[in-house]
């Protein structure tokens, strides 16, 4: 793949929260058509399913990451989100606050 790189100033912008949803195929789903509509470069992508329970993934962006770890056994799940563009991390958590 392809990427075209931007000279960028070292600034990282965060966004982290806990949902409700453990489902690791919806989860994919849904956080990957959040960061495309977010504009964001995609990558890789790498994936873990922990043998007793709980999942983690990972993408690898252009303009940083996004990590999901699942907590099954409390039905939660953490998200966090950095990224050098403020403008597409603000993108990302306006498509989630219309959850």
């Amino acid at each position: 793949m392809e990427v075209d790189y931007k000279k960028t100033e070292a600034e990282i912008f965060n966004h982290k929260t806990w949902v409700e949803e453990t489902n690791p195929e919806l989860l994919k789903s849904i956080y990957e058509n959040y960061l495309k509509k977010s504009e964001f470069t995609i990558i890789s992508f790498s994936e873990h399913y922990f043998k007793e329970q709980g999942y983690t993934c990972f993408w690898l962006l252009a303009e940083s990451h996004l990590a999901i770890h699942t907590f099954p056994e409390n039905n939660k799940t953490y998200i966090e989100l950095s990224s050098c563009s403020a403008s597409k991390l603000n993108k990302f958590k306006e498509l989630i606050s219309d959850v």
